[in-house]
């Protein structure tokens, strides 16, 4: 049986309604804002850190509520206790069009003082992220949680 040529334009419709995957430029972008992102959380840098949330963005931080808005974001990171070190790797970026998510690892050293030992942490995140009418690509959503056993 043959498609009828009424399915075959609907199907053609369909492919180029359908948004593009995420193109490579896209994804070495991202992965560079989040090594900004984790350089400038440790310089204290905290209204740049902000910067790559959106106006409205949801933070979701470990054994608290939801961190609203990019204004609250900033307060937040802000009141995080002072880093010494702070990586992230993003292991998975995927996505279509304007919408991205990006799942990694992050690992952190706070700082300590009077010869107390480094506490250490490590985890994992998920990141929602909107394409911008400027081309930038900023956190919608963020959601991390320690791996480390709580005492």
């Amino acid at each position: 049986m043959r498609p009828s040529v009424g399915c075959l334009i609907v199907l053609l419709a369909a492919c180029k309604l359908a948004p593009p995957p995420l193109a490579e430029a896209d994804k070495a972008s991202m992965r560079a804002v989040t090594d900004s992102f984790t350089a400038f959380v440790v310089a204290h840098r905290d209204s740049a850190a902000a910067a790559f949330y959106e106006e409205h963005a949801l933070l979701m931080p470990p054994n608290q509520g939801i961190v609203e808005g990019r204004a609250a974001i900033r307060a937040f990171i802000a009141g995080f206790p002072p880093l010494s070190a702070f990586t992230a790797r993003a292991i998975d970026i995927d996505g279509r069009g304007d919408l991205a998510y990006l799942r990694g690892t992050y690992q952190m050293t706070f700082a300590t003082t009077g010869g107390r030992p480094a506490l250490e942490d490590h985890g994992k995140f998920v990141e929602i992220r909107r394409r911008q009418p400027n081309g930038k690509w900023l956190v919608a959503v963020d959601i991390f949680n320690s791996d480390v056993p709580a005492k």
